[in-house]
């Protein structure tokens, strides 16, 4: 997620693929269509702390200043009726509060294991409640760093002092998931948020193995050889490899705060139909079941997860991946099961340059609710990003509110 990731990824996942259409015409689209009064449904927003995207606006302001700007993002989702902040607490392998297991995030006081001079978590948890707020933690698993200079990070990060456990790949660090003690940390890590904080939820984003990068091969040769003996390949051995750390924090999360939910929020191609007849009609470049090596189908379908947000980040009648068919495919993927649905809407495309003329138009997001609220497993939609909603620079959001959130909602449960 953020400018170095959602938006990038979400663009790049397409590069293959022929130039959209603008949005087709939805029978009803001038007249939106709203859920009964009295239920309940998601309508959140994500705040991206990675390289400052929507919160802090820069690294190294005053503590107070900090808070302010924090505490602006959480009533403006009170202003336009949302009820979720997914608040993004460890972007680069680092913490939004005092973690004993790794450092003080950059995008705070600008060095990384610097206290910030307040728990920025912590308020966001108590500020978000007292408005009637959810709020999500948000975590990426396995990103290191933006670069590849490991002396760059805190003296005392845990990628210094565990090199083996590091791969640079694509101009960037991660941890090795295919390590079960980077499992096994990175779970910790995260957990201990949830120890300390009446989080409602923790919430992952779409990186698990990163996006491919052309011409480049993520080096887990040495771990593949070690534990990969009793799988059919390298993508079989690597999907497990995820596939436990979702179970595993899964658990975690249960045992430590029974009631905290569990989502996760992947691009939102699982597999094109040409590769799998179990996958979507699209034709996007990346899948994330060959490519992230995420299996988001069967979290949905064995209920490993509480909720999912793919992100459908494309206009209705896009020809590579329309935004109908994908929430017509997620609908019958989440039919039946106990996973919430929720769809993840790209709301920086709105009026931004170089998106299809469709994105040009306040209405089109709009449309989007209107449409999934026919398909009854769609129980609310998320935004990206926090930024947005605030500028709302064509007033695509504003034409949300007025159409689809006339009326509080309280979050499913």
């Amino acid at each position: 997620m953020g400018p170095l990731s959602r938006r990038a990824f979400a663009l790049a996942a397409l590069t293959s693929l022929v130039t959209a259409p603008g949005a087709v015409a939805l029978p009803g689209a001038g007249a939106p269509v709203r859920r009964p009064r009295g239920t309940t449904e998601m309508r959140g927003v994500w705040v991206a702390t990675v390289a400052n995207r929507d919160w802090p606006s820069q690294p190294g302001l005053p503590a107070d200043e900090q808070c302010r700007e924090l505490i602006a993002h959480l009533d403006r989702a009170v202003r336009d009726r949302l009820n979720t902040v997914i608040l993004q607490v460890r972007p680069t392998a680092d913490a939004l509060w005092p973690s004993p297991y790794e450092p003080w995030s950059e995008f705070l006081a600008g060095t990384q294991g610097r206290d910030p001079g307040w728990d920025p978590l912590g308020t966001a948890v108590r500020e978000a409640h007292a408005r009637g707020l959810e709020l999500h933690a948000w975590c990426n698993p396995y990103r290191i760093a933006l670069d590849t200079d490991l002396d760059r990070l805190a003296p005392t990060h845990p990628a210094r002092e565990h090199p083996d456990w590091v791969v640079a790949y694509g101009g960037k660090l991660y941890y090795n998931p295919g390590l079960p003690q980077v499992r096994a940390f990175v779970r910790r890590a995260m957990l201990d948020a949830v120890a300390k904080y009446p989080v409602d939820a923790v919430h992952f984003d779409d990186y698990f193995y990163p996006y491919p990068v052309a011409g480049q091969t993520f080096d887990d040769d040495e771990a593949y050889d070690r534990y990969g003996g009793d799988f059919g390949s390298r993508a079989v051995w690597r999907r497990d490899n995820i596939n436990k750390l979702v179970q595993e924090m899964a658990a975690g999360i249960r045992r430590v705060r029974p009631g905290t939910r569990f989502g996760i929020s992947p691009f939102g191609v699982w597999r094109n139909a040409s590769t799998d007849p179990r996958g979507s009609d699209t034709q996007a470049g990346v899948q994330t079941y060959d490519d992230l090596c995420a299996d988001t189908r069967r979290w949905v379908r064995e209920h490993w997860i509480d909720y999912i947000v793919p992100q459908l980040y494309w206009n209705i009648g896009f020809a590579a991946a329309d935004y109908a068919k994908l929430v017509d495919w997620w609908a019958a993927v989440a039919k039946g099961t106990r996973t919430r649905l929720y769809i993840g809407e790209a709301l920086y495309k709105a009026g931004a340059a170089g998106q299809p003329s469709a994105w040009q138009d306040p209405v089109e997001l709009s449309r989007h609710l209107t449409l999934a609220a026919r398909r009854p497993q769609v129980r609310g939609h998320v935004f990206f990003a926090a930024k947005d909603v605030a500028a709302d620079p064509i007033g695509a959001m504003a034409r949300v509110v007025a159409d689809h959130y006339e009326r509080s909602a309280k979050p499913p449960r």
